[in-house]
């Protein structure tokens, strides 16, 4: 019976954290909507989208029955209070730029955390867990970007969003193998918080391409190679 309880208490835990995800990934998404000018449907519609995504392309990957989304009634009105709030709160753009990016470490951390335990519950391994963990906390903001026309903020120059969500995910794995699944959640999303912060604080990110034209290279190489002697010369 107390095992019984605690996975009640854990599923409880990691819902109420879902539907905190939801909501502070909906005020992205609303503010993202007001950097484009959008209408209030706009608001909502982009909201939603960023709130509900990510759970969304998680609950489809593990074929565990509808997205919850889906059978939740508590997951829309709560994406779209979210953006609602966008859309009514006048404060000013370096204020808003705080609370942006504060909510942008905290929606990491609350759903690499919640990916991860929901893959956990469903019965697969640690790979899968960090993998749909990582793309609960990236999905809803990359789906949001693609219906704007935007490059994902998740693939590139964005202070290691993606490389925090992955380290949020292997924390709340290793702390469930070792029976502290509380202790994943609270050091999940206060690791998030520091992590993501410290990394926009310093313009921490992971290099990109080298600067190299294979082709221009090759072409300077053929014209550097020296000539062999004609034959029949002097």
């Amino acid at each position: 019976m107390a095992g019984t309880a605690a996975v009640e208490a854990i599923g409880q835990v990691t819902r109420y954290l879902d539907l905190a995800g939801v909501f502070a990934c909906a005020i992205l998404g609303g503010a993202v909507a007001r950097a484009e000018q959008l209408d209030l449907f706009g608001y909502l519609v982009v909201g939603t989208v960023s709130g509900l995504g990510g759970g969304v392309i998680r609950d489809t990957l593990l074929q565990h029955g509808p997205p919850v989304a889906l059978t939740d009634y508590a997951y829309l009105p709560t994406a779209m209070a979210g953006a609602l709030l966008s859309f009514v709160m006048t404060i000013s753009e370096s204020s808003w730029n705080r609370v942006f990016t504060a909510l942008d470490a905290a929606v990491v951390g609350l759903w690499a955390v919640t990916g991860a335990q929901k893959t956990l519950a469903a019965g697969l391994g640690w790979l899968p867990a960090i993998l749909l963990g990582t793309t609960t906390a990236v999905g809803g903001g990359a789906l949001r970007d693609i219906m704007l026309r935007r490059v994902p903020a998740v693939l590139g120059r964005n202070g290691l969003y993606a490389t925090v969500a992955v380290a949020v995910a292997s924390v709340m794995v290793v702390c469930s193998e070792l029976g502290a699944p509380l202790v994943g959640v609270v050091s999940g999303v206060v690791g998030a918080l520091a992590f993501r912060g410290v990394a926009l604080a310093f313009d921490w990110n992971l290099p990109s391409g080298l600067e190299w034209h294979p082709r221009a290279r090759l072409r300077e190489g053929r014209r550097s190679r020296p000539r062999p002697p004609e034959e029949g010369g002097a």
